[in-house]
């Protein structure tokens, strides 16, 4: 690959990641405090992640896949997402605002995979090249909340009450223009699938891989991870909120340390991996979740700040140590024939149907615990939240059953593939 097509495609995966950091993050917030949303209606609204990566392989199957090449349809999607970020701007009500969030990540979720896509048609040894160009994605993420929390103050206390949140929209969609139009430089990425050649149905959504369910082990670490992302969908929809009510300055641009996390846990992945095995190694990973409701839940911003800052970092553990290792035992069970299968079906599960789950609880629990219009009993909501982490635990404990095929071969053989994923 050279040097010029290396930076074209940085930059995309920068900026990819760079729009969603613009707005995601801090959507919780500006749900609750700008708009007024009530629990259930802020999960409506992180809701439409969950149906956008149920749609998204439709998307990919049927049309990149077939018809189109794929920084076409890239560019595309992220020009109607500039119209659509417009008009959530302009948005003054959940009414107004939850048809265009809804359209919004049905043509969003199906990027995340054409940037890959457009990425491993460049690179012919995909496990050396594809990490150095996928970490300008969290950097992106990164530069995003700093923006947010120490460039333009959108984020503190007096720009929450100018609506000053309402800005994120606008940086998202002037970059989802830019990446839109910037779209049709990248290198050509054809269709995949030869002329005449039929997509499947339970290609799309993952079903050959159903067959890995008869594994006993395999099927409780498919129930667990989608158990797993209810108290995740608590961290996505609440941890903004949650930071900004207890009086933390610059709540997104702290919420950053995750990120860093994410990095530096990711590369320690694999030593722990090979140390511990699979089933030790997630339950880090789970255990992690536990403490860090249980920090969330006791910390304030006086003595006790600290305690919310382990928690953030400790998001690397938390997804990392998980959902990095889920991958990666998914590949190494799959078999070459069902590799793409059983990845799609694992993230149709967590990320579709699990968060789905995790979402509608935590509005649930957010309209429960509500005390007044600012202000929320967030020590019983992530004792919640830590609890159902607990008792996810305690199931993988008893059930998984370790055995020698999670082995280091299987990590060697598996960790290269899992930065497609």
């Amino acid at each position: 690959m050279n040097l010029a097509i290396r930076i074209k495609l940085s930059l995309m995966m920068f900026l990819e990641f760079f729009i969603w950091g613009s707005w995601f993050v801090t959507l919780g917030t500006f749900l609750g405090k700008n708009l007024q949303a009530s629990g259930s209606e802020s999960a409506a609204v992180f809701s439409t992640q969950s149906f956008g990566a149920i749609v998204a392989p439709f998307i990919i199957g049927l049309i990149a896949d077939r018809y189109f090449n794929a920084e076409k349809i890239l560019g595309v999607l992220h020009l109607i997402g500039a119209i659509l970020m417009s008009q959530m701007y302009y948005a003054n009500d959940f009414t107004s605002f939850y048809p265009y969030v809804f359209g919004y990540m049905i043509i969003f979720m199906p990027t995340l995979a054409l940037v890959n896509s457009v990425s491993f048609n460049q690179m012919k040894t995909a496990e050396k090249e594809f990490s150095a160009i996928r970490i300008w994605g969290t950097i992106g993420w990164i530069v995003a909340g700093l923006c947010i929390s120490f460039l333009f103050h959108w984020d503190s206390v007096a720009g929450v009450s100018k609506g000053l949140l309402r800005n994120t929209f606008a940086m998202a969609g002037f970059t989802s223009l830019f990446l839109g139009i910037f779209s049709f430089s990248l290198p050509q990425t054809p269709p995949s699938l030869f002329e005449g050649e039929k997509v499947k149905f339970s290609d799309l959504l993952g079903l050959e891989a159903l067959k890995l369910l008869k594994n006993t082990n395999f099927l409780i670490f498919f129930i667990s991870s989608i158990l797993i992302c209810i108290p995740l969908a608590f961290y996505y929809q609440n941890a903004n909120l949650f930071l900004s009510e207890v009086g933390m300055q610059n709540p997104t641009g702290k919420m950053t340390i995750g990120q860093v996390s994410e990095v530096l846990f990711l590369l320690l992945l694999p030593l722990f991996f090979s140390k511990f095995g699979f089933k030790k190694t997630i339950l880090f990973g789970m255990i992690a979740w536990i403490i860090r409701y249980a920090l969330f839940a006791y910390a304030n911003t006086n003595d006790l700040t600290f305690m919310l800052i382990i928690g953030i970092a400790l998001h690397g553990i938390c997804y990392d140590f998980f959902f990095v290792s889920g991958q990666i035992y998914t590949n190494s069970k799959a078999g070459e024939q069902y590799k793409s299968a059983a990845q799609g079906l694992i993230t149709l599960a967590t990320y579709g149907f699990g968060m789905l789950i995790g979402f509608w609880l935590a509005g649930l629990a957010s309209d429960a615990f509500k005390i007044s219009d600012n202000q929320h009993d967030w020590a019983k909501i992530w004792i919640l939240a830590s609890g159902i982490s607990a008792a996810v635990t305690i199931l993988f404990f008893l059930s998984f059953k370790q055995s020698k095929e999670n082995s280091k071969e299987d990590l060697d053989d598996s960790l290269s593939k899992n930065n497609q994923n």
